[in-house]
């Protein structure tokens, strides 16, 4: 290869790196202010993909409407077309967004049991506030399941409800799930591969009512009520 080739070849590379970071920093979203079409086009004149019910969270894929219509993607990772004044939007923030590096895949390693869990979006930020899951019998407002993990409840923000299903409505309360892997005693004697002696998970659970970011996996557990779930999470942190 020539040094003009191997030249050519470097700045290419660097200017896809800086579209693809100013991309994530220009990344916007958006929360349906009152039920909207998802449309394949920028029109009307095609049947809609899906309606969109209020309190929905979208990514905006291009700032600039287009014949009134903003180009978005839903959480499950479908694009398509909003009425711009259907939806209102919001900046990204550290507080709803996390970067590429926040969730850590490692702790797959110690999920037991997970071919039961249905992968939706690899790495999500939520906020809320966590609340009771114990009906008061433990002060830390999580169960303490079997194979070591939690089994908390977060009250999501009004931007995040559409994360929920008819499972965690019917048996969860209306709230989402969330489990930190490995960090109770584990009694479940097929569990206890998952949680090794040597592992010690970092992740450390906040106080029961404050109100916190949480970053993981976003999945749905194929057992029980087919809940959504936060699991693994990789991390919690306090939040105004």
């Amino acid at each position: 290869m020539t040094m003009i080739r191997r030249i050519l070849v470097q700045v290419v590379g660097c200017v896809g790196v800086l579209v693809i970071f100013a991309s994530a920093v220009s990344a916007q979203q958006a929360s349906v202010v009152r039920n909207a079409n998802l449309r394949a086009d920028p029109s009307t004149k095609n049947p809609a993909l899906e309606l969109l019910s209020k309190g929905t969270t979208l990514t905006i894929l291009d700032p600039t409407p287009q014949a009134g219509f903003y180009h978005v993607s839903t959480t499950g990772g479908r694009e398509g077309w909003v009425w711009a004044k259907n939806v209102t939007v919001v900046s990204a923030s550290a507080t709803s967004v996390p970067t590429s590096t926040e969730c850590d895949d490692s702790l797959w390693d110690h999920v037991y049991n997970p071919q039961r869990l249905i992968k939706k979006q690899d790495c999500i930020a939520v906020t809320g506030t966590i609340v009771d899951a114990t009906n008061g019998k433990r002060p830390d407002g999580v169960r303490h399941e079997p194979d070591g993990d939690t089994h908390g409840w977060l009250k999501l923000d009004p931007q995040f409800k559409n994360l929920l299903n008819a499972g965690n409505m019917s048996a969860e309360g209306g709230n989402l799930v969330f489990e930190i892997v490995c960090i109770f005693n584990v009694s479940q004697a097929d569990a206890k591969a998952s949680c090794p002696p040597s592992f010690h998970n970092k992740v450390q659970l906040a106080t029961l009512g404050s109100h916190v970011r949480i970053v993981g996996t976003y999945v749905q557990d194929t057992n029980h009520s087919r809940w959504m779930e936060i699991h693994p999470v990789t991390s919690i942190t306090a939040t105004p």
